[in-house]
């Protein structure tokens, strides 16, 4: 087994942003730039998975695809960046699939991820964890923050604490992911992987999840909120 990092990438860039309005009326929801940095949020990932020795990106388009394949033909990028578009809906699975068939090293493990979050950790471990699981995919797990304060009481009921915004229970699916070069045949031609190929290699003990690195940086940008919140954080955690 090659124990090398990847060199390739899949970025599923082809969401509408509804609740990102008016951002996204004109632009894809990778395209709608981080304020104060001056980069969409496909730079900043593009910049990142370049840092962790990724040299050749593809970009599955979809939503007002001509814009994102416009700044991609325009802008000083780290590594080589094919896109693609989907001939029709094909799902996240499909979309996947199809997106991975254009990676410039087919045999060869890849990483992917969602077009709408922006991360710092180490990708080099992520793939050394795949790697010593023996795993066909290996998910980032994130641990977000609630948005509302919690509330701690005692086993009376007597209110003990209250605070603010306190980590999730939950791990959750940070959408980036690292895929062996199996993975790909898996994928459904039409469809959701989450609900068919993910849960066949969790059965199969195949399916791993690496917890983000205490201190990394991970954030969906979903709404206005997010984007404000990730300027404040990209400030302070330097861009």
């Amino acid at each position: 087994m090659d124990h090398a990092p990847p060199t390739q990438a899949v970025i599923l860039a082809g969401g509408q942003g509804s609740r990102l309005r008016p951002y996204t009326d004109d632009r894809p929801k990778p395209m709608v730039e981080i304020p104060g940095t001056g980069t969409p949020i496909i730079g900043h990932q593009l910049s990142w998975l370049a840092a962790e020795g990724v040299t050749h990106a593809v970009v599955s388009c979809g939503h007002l695809a001509a814009v994102l394949q416009q700044w991609l033909e325009t802008a000083e990028l780290p590594l080589r960046v094919t896109t693609v578009v989907e001939p029709e809906p094909l799902g996240r699975g499909g979309g996947l699939r199809y997106a991975a068939a254009h990676l410039p090293l087919p045999d060869e493990a890849w990483y992917a991820t969602n077009g709408d979050i922006w991360t710092r950790f180490s990708l080099r471990e992520m793939a050394a964890f795949h790697t010593e699981r023996d795993a066909t995919a290996t998910l980032a797990l994130a641990r977000p923050r609630i948005p509302w304060g919690a509330v701690e009481t005692d086993a009376f009921g007597h209110i003990t604490d209250f605070i603010e915004s306190p980590p999730s229970p939950y791990l959750i699916n940070a959408g980036v992911y690292v895929f062996s070069p199996a993975f790909t045949g898996l994928l459904p031609e039409v469809g959701d992987h989450e609900r068919t190929t993910f849960p066949w290699l969790a059965r199969d003990r195949r399916l791993a999840g690496f917890p983000l690195p205490q201190g990394a940086y991970w954030r969906a940008i979903d709404t206005a909120k997010d984007l404000a919140e990730a300027a404040k954080e990209l400030a302070s955690y330097g861009s």
